[in-house]
């Protein structure tokens, strides 16, 4: 994959396109704001395979120092992508003197909550409910856009470690599982009654369920707001997410 700053006409034009054919028919960058973001000095990036732009990342200078990546979209043939638009990002703030990365993602999503929490090694700082109110996307339409809002500490050893390919080691297992599914994929909460480490699950596929069962995804996003974000409330800190689909949590004893 071919990472690369963009920074003429042209290439965010074809940026603003990538997107906006990922998050149809909404479109989230246009070029407009692109151009804009690129002369105040954000980050935007695009990552090429075979010539051609398969996937962006837009990301804004924040108050306290640091980057937001506000949206990176990547067309389904873009395997490894996503890693190497991080890996770009993380290099380029680093050059340009940023010490932290900070973004959202949707904590129902299994698969980006594994990337980001396990193979980049960020940090869960906060849950957002409803963070950008209703979305008419097709990625989003129908659902509370909730959001777990991350942090990734440049310098930290974990983090050039795991961009490296060598991510942490999973945390130790939970003693209560406080979210799970049952044999019919619907969510089941268990109070976490006082343990140290807790799990909180995710359904196999969001994206498949708000399709074809919109009740039992908002169920879900329900479940998990009750659990995830009721235990950070609590004191509990996410210190990893499993390849079963769990959120691992600890609080102090």
């Amino acid at each position: 994959m071919d990472v690369r700053e963009l920074t003429t006409p042209d290439d965010l034009r074809t940026a603003s396109e990538v997107l906006a054919g990922i998050w149809r028919p909404t479109d989230p960058m246009p070029y407009e704001m692109m151009r804009v973001l690129q002369h105040l000095g954000g980050y935007i990036s695009g990552v090429f395979e075979g010539g051609a732009m398969v996937g962006a990342c837009a990301a804004f200078p924040a108050a306290d120092g640091s980057l937001h990546s506000h949206i990176t979209g990547v067309a389904a043939r873009g395997r490894g992508a996503g890693f190497a638009i991080k890996r770009h990002q993380r290099e380029w703030a680093i050059a340009h003197g940023i010490p932290t990365i900070t973004w959202t993602f949707d904590p129902l999503v299994r698969r980006n909550a594994y990337f980001n929490l396990a193979k980049l090694a960020a940090r869960a700082t906060e849950y957002l409910p409803d963070f950008y109110g209703e979305m008419p996307d097709e990625l989003n339409a129908g659902d509370p856009s909730d959001r777990l809002l991350l942090s990734w500490d440049l310098d930290a050893p974990e983090v050039a470690t795991a961009m490296k390919g060598d991510p942490p080691a999973e945390p130790a297992p939970a003693e209560v599982t406080a979210l799970t599914d049952d044999a019919e994929g619907r969510p089941v909460e268990r109070a976490p009654a006082g343990a140290t480490r807790i799990a909180v699950g995710t359904p196999a596929d969001i994206a498949a369920l708000r399709a074809d069962d919109p009740p039992l995804a908002l169920a879900w996003r329900q479940a998990q707001r009750t659990a995830l974000a009721g235990a950070l409330d609590a004191g509990y800190k996410v210190t990893g997410f499993d390849r079963s689909g769990h959120y691992l949590l600890e609080v102090s004893p």
